[in-house]
């Protein structure tokens, strides 16, 4: 590896030299106001005497000894490609401003120095990707902004300049650009290692995803035509798949973050992707390197249709997996993924499928009624595939999920329906309200109703938030505290209205009986019942909740499995576990890694030593030393355990003592959602 300080246009103006942007480099993204910023400097030290130079930052390129027919040396960027394209779009805004100057020797000077190699067949000095490659042409060779009707930044940028560049300024400008310096890194292909200088150049800022290392990760140590076919083959496709079509945003890192998942069964931190990607794949040959891509835009396919449910072609899986996709629940894509490819490839039918897209669905959807926290999902969704029996797929998911416990419980009817009744429901994010009215507005309802796409629809408190006086007169005042302080925001004291501007505060009479806007006329569901009433008070809402509830049973339903009475331990969080004496570990699971050892005291250690690892200080700054009896000295304890290389603790307890300790760590630490036991049968 080599490196000098170097003026920025001597190293453009390279005769016979094409810069070429290899395919692996993510877009040119450079904004407006990164722009700003490079014009403002050169504009300052081109004013500025007393200013020699003004240095850039560096740029990274490999020469690999390639070379066209006619000798022009071509140096792979592999770090310095915003800068290097934003330069020459300056330099083409000043050609084309010295044209119509017409200065000729100027002209001449800049195309040939930092546009073109003359005489050349492929006469472009840089050689962007394909799609900025088209929007550079048009640059030097178009005449009409309306020839190129596509989106570039190139273009934006090059109007940009050209908006700010002028007669007036153009000597100030020339005169910056020429003392501007950076650092040159020339690397040799097998002796440098670019994949490592790449890393070390993002860790000191470089704004690169986690997709993006991983990109570069699998191409740059490619011969360039396996580069290219690799890329359009595998790679291209897998970021068109995994993008979000409404918002047009890349969700290629949490793809291969939900992949690296399936395949590790445990969830890699979404800032150590490309890491856990790098140690869990040795591309030893580039058949193993296009086995593991191959599986890759295998899912990708699925998880497209994930994010984006207009692309699964069926029209019943497509409704089912809205529901799922209104919900956002995400953390469900490791497990779904995977059921997808089971029905892909016919291992279940298509109604199967469907069934278990609605029972994920009823299970997530409980869980949020019930206010069961959210942070236990992950893990279950994360090993959930495991508990498949491909031969009785339904109904081994639905034993597999009634069984969970705690905080990774299933609500039962019961439950929902004693949160359900009191649970204020307006008062959540809007998603959740709109899901939960729209469903039960359409179960088995032909003609649906969409609350996003009809701005007329709207959701409307029977009883008001803000009642007219006239309220008091109609209900008693029992009635009224409780419709004001308990129901206001229940699910039996909301409706959905296209009226809700004229039916506002008013009593119910009104609402009920305003023609062609009231509840009598309404074709709604929800206003069915509402249009049979004399009065809306206490029992009434009470009756349309018994209604409502057992509707919401019906679209969000309990599975109806048997256990098995022989299993007789499962899987659960420590601080709900059984008093552990006289009993063994199947395996137990601590921070996403699952342990196989059958004894409480290896996982005591264990434990241990991954929180001292991760915050020593926390033993000391907190009574949790004394607690665990944690000592330098060995000799002081009756039975120590190393848990660091100096540290030991005390190990000399029994299976309850240590389960104490456990959990008093695990409050401090405040992981008590990150580990769970399940006892041996």
């Amino acid at each position: 590896m080599d490196a000098n300080d170097l003026n920025f246009m001597e190293f453009l103006g390279q005769r016979k030299t094409r810069f070429v942007i290899p395919v692996y480099q993510r877009n040119y993204d450079w904004k407006i106001e990164h722009c700003k910023q490079l014009l403002d400097d050169i504009l300052q030290c081109g004013r500025v005497k007393n200013i020699r130079a003004h240095f850039i930052g560096s740029i990274v390129f490999i020469h690999d000894d390639v070379y066209s027919a006619s000798k022009v040396k071509e140096l792979t960027i592999i770090d310095g490609q915003q800068r290097l394209t934003t330069i020459t779009l300056i330099w083409l805004v000043i050609y084309k401003l010295a044209r119509n100057l017409e200065r000729e020797e100027l002209v001449e000077d800049i195309y040939e120095s930092y546009i073109v190699n003359k005489r050349e067949t492929e006469k472009l000095k840089l050689r962007p990707t394909e799609n900025n490659d088209k929007a550079l042409h048009f640059l030097i060779n178009g005449e009409s902004r309306d020839e190129y009707r596509e989106y570039s930044r190139l273009i934006e940028n090059f109007e940009y300049f050209q908006s700010r560049i002028s007669e007036e300024n153009l000597e100030v400008v020339l005169n910056g650009l020429n003392k501007l310096m950076f650092v040159e890194i020339s690397l040799e292909r097998g002796k440098d290692d670019p994949q490592r200088i790449f890393e070390s150049l993002n860790s000191t800022g470089l704004d690169l995803s986690q997709a993006d290392l991983i990109r570069n990760y699998l191409l740059m140590g490619l011969r360039r035509d396996d580069q290219k076919r690799v890329y359009e083959k595998y790679w291209r496709p897998i970021e068109l798949f995994a993008r979000e079509e409404n918002s047009n945003k890349s969700r290629v890192s949490d793809f291969i973050r939900d992949f690296l998942t399936i395949k590790n069964k445990k969830i890699p931190n979404k800032q150590k992707v490309y890491q856990e990607f790098k140690k869990t794949f040795d591309f030893k040959s580039i058949s193993n390197l296009e086995s593991i891509l191959n599986e890759l835009k295998k899912y990708v396919k699925y998880y497209n249709r994930l994010l984006n449910v207009k692309n699964e072609p069926d029209r019943d899986i497509r409704r089912q997996l809205e529901h799922i996709n209104r919900l956002e629940i995400n953390v469900s894509y490791p497990f779904l993924l995977q059921a997808y490819d089971d029905f892909s490839q016919e291992i279940i039918g298509k109604n199967e499928f469907i069934q278990v897209i609605s029972l994920i669905e009823s299970f997530v959807w409980r869980r949020f009624i019930a206010g069961v926290p959210t942070n236990a999902l992950n893990k279950i969704f994360m090993r959930l595939y495991e508990d498949v029996n491909t031969s009785d797929y339904l109904n081994s998911l639905a034993k597999s999920l009634v069984k969970k416990k705690s905080s990774q419980r299933f609500p039962k009817d019961a439950e929902i329906l004693a949160t359900l009744k009191e649970r204020d429901v307006y008062s959540v994010q809007s998603r959740n309200r709109t899901y939960l009215l729209e469903r039960i507005e359409n179960f088995q309802n032909n003609e649906l109703v969409r609350i996003e796409d009809n701005p007329n629809i709207t959701i409307e408190h029977i009883f008001p938030q803000n009642p007219e006086q006239k309220w008091r007169r109609e209900i008693s005042e029992g009635e009224y505290q409780q419709l004001s302080e308990v129901y206001l925001h229940t699910l039996a004291n909301l409706t959905l209205s296209g009226n809700n501007g004229s039916l506002g505060n008013k009593v119910f009479e009104y609402k009920r009986d305003l023609p062609e806007k009231g509840y009598k006329d309404s074709r709604l569901y929800l206003n069915r019942y509402l249009s049979e009433l004399e009065r809306w008070g206490v029992p009434e809402l009470e009756m349309r909740f018994g209604i409502l509830s057992q509707r919401f049973l019906e679209i969000w339903p309990y599975p109806d499995v048997q256990l098995e009475e022989e299993i007789e331990y499962e899987e659960v969080n420590i601080f709900d576990a059984e008093d552990p004496t006289n009993k063994k570990l199947e395996y137990s699971i601590f921070l996403d890694e699952k342990l196989r050892s059958k004894r409480v005291s290896d996982l005591f250690v264990h434990v241990f030593s991954e929180l001292f690892e991760l915050d020593p200080e926390r033993f000391f700054t907190t009574d949790l030393a004394e607690r665990i009896e944690i000592t330098k000295d060995p000799e002081s304890l009756r039975s120590p355990k190393q848990v660091s290389d100096t540290y030991y603790i005390e190990a000399h307890l029994s299976n309850k003592d240590k389960f104490e300790r456990l959990k008093y760590a695990l409050a401090i630490f405040e992981f008590t959602d990150d580990l769970f036991i399940k006892y041996a049968s």
